[in-house]
């Protein structure tokens, strides 16, 4: 494991040393509200060897961890304006990293899982495949540069691979953002989309499973 911490960059920790990365696939890690690098880390061992896997610190200190953009923790609001700013700030880094690799997958968790939505909308072409865990995609309708920002007609011409995760009966994610995010994902990707009864707002051992199958199935480089 190395870690990163260059200046004007984000934290990263690295499953491979930089001389082992060239020309593999990579899986960029986002985590949720209030967490840090170190907690999707934690299970990228439990997913297939042959990817790289780098998980990516949230620039905003929130709590006992970091965030990507401000959310009320008690109603999940947030703008989308915020969510558009934090793309394009973590596109800088996926810039610089992603010509050392055969492609590029998201994996984000909650609010991690609203970043990695944002940036296939953003760039539709740009990724192999996304896994969304638990969270929710960006409703733009409060702000009309975010709904130019999002491409959601070259992604559904594009049909990129996405895998989401859930409990029906999560607690945290509401049941709005829910409803939007599938009314989206039904419109602009090629979904799989599976539930895991009691695994409340959190990832099951099944779950990783899976996800190691569909990254095989999908990810092809």
């Amino acid at each position: 494991m190395t870690e990163d911490t260059a200046v004007e960059q984000p934290v990263v920790v690295w499953s491979r040393d930089p001389e082992e990365r060239e020309g593999t696939p990579l899986v960029v890690m986002l985590h949720g509200f209030g967490s840090h690098e170190h907690d999707l880390f934690s299970f990228a061992h439990m997913l297939p060897e042959r990817f790289t896997y780098a998980s990516v610190r949230a620039p905003l200190p929130e709590g006992p961890g970091y965030t990507w953009f401000a959310l009320d923790p008690m109603r999940l609001a947030y703008r989308s304006a915020d969510a558009r700013a934090a793309v394009d700030d973590l596109w800088n880094w996926i810039d610089g990293v992603r010509g050392h690799h055969s492609s590029v997958t998201l994996l984000g968790f909650s609010m991690g899982m609203a970043m990695a939505t944002s940036l296939l909308r953003s760039r539709p072409d740009a990724f192999a495949a996304v896994v969304g865990l638990s969270g929710f995609a960006v409703d733009p309708q409060d702000d009309p540069e975010t709904s130019e920002y999002f491409d959601d007609e070259a992604l559904a011409a594009q049909q990129v691979p996405f895998f989401w995760g859930r409990d029906q009966e999560d607690p945290v994610i509401p049941a709005e953002y829910v409803d939007y995010t599938h009314s989206w994902a039904n419109r602009t990707v090629k979904l799989t989309k599976v539930l895991y009864a009691g695994a409340g707002h959190g990832v099951v051992p099944q779950e990783i499973r899976h996800m190691g199958e569909f990254l095989e199935f999908t990810v092809r480089d």
